[in-house]
């Protein structure tokens, strides 16, 4: 099983990556350091014994020894004095065959000088730096020639500093570098401790991994959450703002971060909270032509007010919802009624039979079954929505409760709706519809309400017609304002046409009515199939 590791600690990473870091540039300026050092050492060294050779090439015992019988009598003592006093690791001088008349080891001299570096001072009379290993090992070199009076090239002197002494004295150099680079890399340490502590104050002593979580959540929550919800500074401009917000106030800009809440909500007194610190609950606002209710939060650091968190809800969503409770359980008390309606029936059959009147329950039992089975054929073999009959189940039990005609159109035809036209949509469509015609035939005879649903094409149709009284004259673009009513009563009415072209409106669908030559009411809605 592999096992999750442990993320590292802020102060750990801050501290690897402060030292991982100095090493780099440590070790980076040491190698640029030790390779300029050594090269301008090497130029330095070549110069001085360059310099130094030239000199003894000049001089006069030089001159004179080389042309005695025995040199190496008075240039050994002479060489080996200079080598000392110049810390050289050698001070050789040959004749124009490049044989030694002078070295540190005894036992070289008369022979053959080593390097192969002898050619351009000998030949062409030149004095020059070189690099070459000779007996004693890698060094670098001063060649000048010894020109007699006649201008003839008769010796050569080299004086050479070995390569092996100039790295140890760079190593030294390094040595000390390393030191202080020791001390920067413990500086750095306790800086980078200082520095994630400092950080993870500011932090609220969160690890990155922790607030990387958070921050996730946040996201998931607020995505998730339908509730609105937007934060401000203290100086009103907007830090965090949720879909649903945008969604509530049909702010249709997604960028509004760092804007100020003012331009974007001019009516609202969120920045009240701000100033004042003070909490609102519950309050009940109007915006953007909706009913909200809003929470407001102040954000405080240290008794200071340093932002405020709003979240609202649409109070029509809980209206809306709340309708639709009120539907289910009218249909609830419908279908319980139909249980009635039929038990009445059945008491009635029960009469008959008793009485002995088998004709007469029989001619009504036949009546009452082709009344209910060319309702059935229609709802259960034309309409293939369950959702659609269960509404029309119920809305045939209130009809024969309340002594009234509600008729099924035989050419009705519906196949099982998309999931985008809601159980709760039709509910509040057709309840309110079919509520009112039944209203509008209450006090006549003959009252009857019809009902159509067909599907053919991309819209859903819905008729629904009574031959009630209409509406008054000059009414009939009114009666889809909320509140507005032709009937009498004590409760609020007003809101079933309202409610009807909502959530019409919603399913971006159309609702028409018009009055008959036949003095027939007829509400036509036509919904989308494919809207989502």
């Amino acid at each position: 099983m592999r096992l999750n590791k442990k993320p590292l600690r802020l102060q750990t990473k801050l501290i690897i990556l402060i030292v991982t870091l100095l090493i780099g540039i440590i070790v980076l300026i040491c190698g640029v350091f030790f390779y300029l050092e050594m090269k301008e050492l090497k130029a330095n060294t070549g110069k001085r014994a360059l310099q130094i050779a030239k000199t003894i090439s000049y001089m006069p015992e030089v001159q004179e020894a080389m042309g005695s019988k025995n040199p190496s009598t008075t240039l050994q003592p002479l060489t080996l004095k200079i080598q000392q006093e110049i810390d050289a690791q050698f001070v050789v001088i040959g004749n124009n065959q490049g044989l030694r008349y002078t070295h540190p080891d005894f036992d070289k001299i008369g022979k053959q000088m080593v390097g192969g570096d002898n050619i351009r001072a000998l030949e062409d009379g030149k004095a020059y730096i070189s690099e070459a290993t000779g007996s004693l090992g890698l060094s670098i070199r001063g060649k000048a020639p010894i020109v007699s009076e006649d201008g003839m090239v008769i010796g050569v002197v080299s004086v050479g500093f070995l390569m092996e002494n100039l790295k140890s004295r760079m190593e030294e150099k390094l040595a000390e570098i390393s030191l202080i680079a020791l001390l920067t890399i413990n500086i750095g340490v306790v800086g980078g401790y200082l520095l994630a502590r400092n950080i993870r104050k500011d932090i609220l002593d969160l690890e990155p991994h922790e607030i990387a979580s958070l921050y996730r959540e946040r996201n998931a929550i607020l995505e998730s959450v339908k509730e609105g919800i937007i934060a401000v500074d203290s100086n009103g401009n907007i830090t965090m703002v949720n879909p649903s917000a945008l969604d509530i106030l049909d702010l249709r800009e997604k960028e509004l971060l760092h804007k100020q809440i003012t331009d974007i909500v001019p009516d609202t007194d969120i920045m009240e909270v701000a100033r004042t610190g003070h909490a609102q609950e519950n309050k009940e606002i109007y915006l953007s032509d909706k009913d909200i209710i809003v929470n407001r939060i102040p954000i405080k650091e240290k008794e200071t007010v340093v932002g405020v968190v709003s979240s609202f809800r649409d109070k029509t969503d809980m209206k809306k919802l709340l309708h639709t409770l009120a539907e289910v359980k009218k249909y609830s008390e419908e279908l319980r009624a139909q249980t009635h309606e039929f038990t009445n029936k059945l008491y009635v059959i029960s009469g008959m039979l008793e009485l002995g009147k088998f004709q007469e329950a029989l001619d009504w039992i036949q009546k009452e079954y082709r009344i209910n089975q060319a309702q059935n054929d229609i709802i259960f073999e034309k309409i293939k929505d369950e959702k659609l009959q269960a509404i029309l189940l119920g809305k045939l039990a209130v009809a024969s409760e309340r002594k009234k005609l509600l008729q099924l159109d035989e050419e009705s035809s519906v196949q099982v709706l998309p999931s985008n036209i809601k159980f709760s949509s039709l509910v509040a469509i057709i309840g309110n519809l079919l509520d009112n015609a039944l209203d509008a035939v209450e006090e006549k005879e003959d009252g009857m309400v019809s009902f159509s649903a067909i599907d053919y094409g991309n819209d859903l149709i819905l008729e629904i017609s009574d031959n009630g009284p209409g509406f008054p004259v000059g009414t009939i673009d009114l009666i889809f304002r909320k509140g507005y009513t032709t009937k009498q009563a004590d409760q609020p009415r007003g809101f079933g046409l309202a409610i009807v072209k909502k959530e019409v409106e919603q399913l971006e669908g159309t609702v028409e009515v018009q009055r008959t030559p036949v003095n027939t009411t007829v509400f036509t809605v036509y919904l989308p199939k494919n809207y989502l």
